[in-house]
């Protein structure tokens, strides 16, 4: 078997991995850096433009990042995304100003976020987030309104034919995006594999992950059977998405025991009547079902995949155990270990109402799906509307303060006590924030060198992080109107 030796090994070719390498590449110019795909081509799983919603995810529209207990409502974890978001955007503008990709309008497109919702205590659950929200610099221009002619004039395709009468209200705020994670994946790894020692092997499997003294090799082979082959690694990056677990597994680090994946398949309803879509813009968020996970909060949304006008709406929930789209029914059972396993028995016998809601949604048909959809879109007609499958979500399953499990539908970064090793788990927010995950990354594995050289050289690239994102009103908004203005989202 042939060996080479590279400072970095990303595993998986999606926008984790494609984001992480352009960060590297940008810091550490002469670096080695190896990114390896099983698939024949990259951003083909979870980044692949019909596999995800493709929101901006900003805190915007979506009304689990803000929980309500009583007459509190948190809108902590909105702050939070927006501001990671933020980053995610200041980058992408950087990289256009530098000539590192092109076209903006091929990945990211102004399409205003709404809330919408029915009933007066969602209307007044709506109206106290909005003033709340709006009280933060970052959502300084959310609007509000229960009028009827002004929610038509936003959502004419909502408000269609919808009977008179009863609470009803929207906000909205105009400059949320639509984005094509696939689009820009591609573009990211086209130009880290332009660079010099860089290595892109697609249709490459990796069967084998072990440490070798302070290196990591790895065993490789063409996917389907054939050459094998290996590469060794002072750093080893799992973005995998729902295959990242298993290698964790194999790597066998302290840190990923008790960690188990619980797999939820997505499904949309999707209309490619370009006639139709072009009557809607607009990401429309609702509330999810009692026992529903939060990726499954139903939506109706414009998409723009590949210069294609289309409405997506959904996503509807089910249940397998593959860990990836195209992997196999033994995933999950394979996932199982001494370590993980109460844990993950803790969960299915705690998390009845998320077992009958996928059970619900399994036993869907197209009439079944139709009726939900006519609920944000009461003239929709069936001829119109066909199912895809989406990608698969592994949520993540871990130990808690009490030694059992409890089920994580965010996002979390598992490394090596000697940061040789990390792996991203879960799904959303996810690739909204992608740089701002893959900046903890380095910050975690390499936190002398990022402290001492590279905080300063990403200072040209990301004005401002999170934090100050979120702490300095008056930099977050000048730094906003520039990069929205690059973006051509302003």
């Amino acid at each position: 078997m042939s060996r080479q030796t590279a400072e970095v090994v990303l595993v998986g070719g999606g926008i984790m991995s494609a984001t992480l390498g352009m960060i590297i590449r940008q810091l550490e110019p002469d670096w080695s850096i190896t990114l390896i795909e099983r698939l024949p081509n990259v951003a083909e799983e979870s980044s692949d433009g019909w596999n995800n919603a493709g929101t901006g995810h900003a805190g915007y529209c979506e009304l689990n990042y803000t929980p309500a207990a009583g007459n509190q409502i948190d809108i902590s974890k909105a702050l939070q995304i927006n501001a990671q978001f933020e980053v995610s955007l200041q980058w992408w503008s950087s990289l256009l100003k530098a000539g590192l990709i092109s076209k903006p309008d091929e990945f990211i497109r102004r399409v205003p976020h709404y809330s919408f919702v029915w009933g007066d205590e969602d209307v007044a659950f709506l109206k106290r987030r909005q003033e709340l929200l709006k009280q933060h610099h970052l959502f300084k221009d959310i609007q509000f309104s229960g009028d009827a002619k002004q929610l038509e004039a936003w959502m004419p395709l909502v408000m269609s034919s919808r009977k008179p009468g009863g609470a009803v209200a929207a906000t909205r705020v105009e400059h949320g995006t639509d984005v094509d994670f696939g689009a820009l994946t591609r573009m990211l790894v086209k130009q880290l594999g332009q660079t010099p020692n860089t290595e892109i092997l697609t249709g490459t499997s990796v069967i084998g992950l072990k440490r070798e003294g302070k290196e990591w090799l790895l065993t490789l082979q063409k996917t389907g059977g054939g050459e094998r082959m290996t590469r060794s690694a002072q750093f080893v990056f799992l973005g995998a998405g729902g295959g990242a677990l298993p290698l964790l597994q194999k790597s066998g680090i302290p840190e990923a025991s008790g960690y188990g994946g619980f797999p939820i398949s997505g499904q949309w309803l999707a209309c490619r009547n370009g006639a139709l879509a072009q009557k809607h813009s607009g990401k429309v968020y609702g509330k999810a079902p009692v026992g529903a996970p939060p990726m499954s909060v139903p939506h109706l949304d414009t998409r723009v995949i590949n210069g294609e006008s289309s409405l997506l709406f959904g996503p509807f929930a089910g249940f397998t155990t593959r860990f990836l789209k195209q992997g196999s029914v033994l995933d999950l059972i394979k996932s199982v270990r001494p370590g993980n396993l109460g844990p993950m028995i803790s969960v299915g016998l705690h998390n009845w109402d998320l077992t009958r809601y996928l059970i619900r949604e399994v036993r869907q048909c197209h009439a079944d799906r139709m009726e939900s959809l006519k609920t944000y879109f009461p003239e929709a007609r069936a001829e119109d509307w066909k199912l895809i499958h989406a990608g698969q979500r592994v949520q993540i399953i871990k130990r808690d303060a009490n030694g059992k499990g409890k089920l994580e539908f965010g996002t979390e970064v598992v490394a090596a006590q000697d940061g040789s090793l990390a792996a991203l788990l879960g799904a959303s927010p996810g690739a909204s924030v992608a740089v701002h995950a893959m900046l903890q990354v380095l910050e975690r594995c390499y936190p002398q060198r990022y402290e001492a050289v590279w905080r300063k050289a990403l200072a040209e690239w990301i004005p401002q992080m999170a934090g100050q994102v979120l702490q300095h009103p008056e930099q977050a908004m000048a730094v906003r109107r520039d990069v929205l203005n690059t973006l051509n989202i302003q």
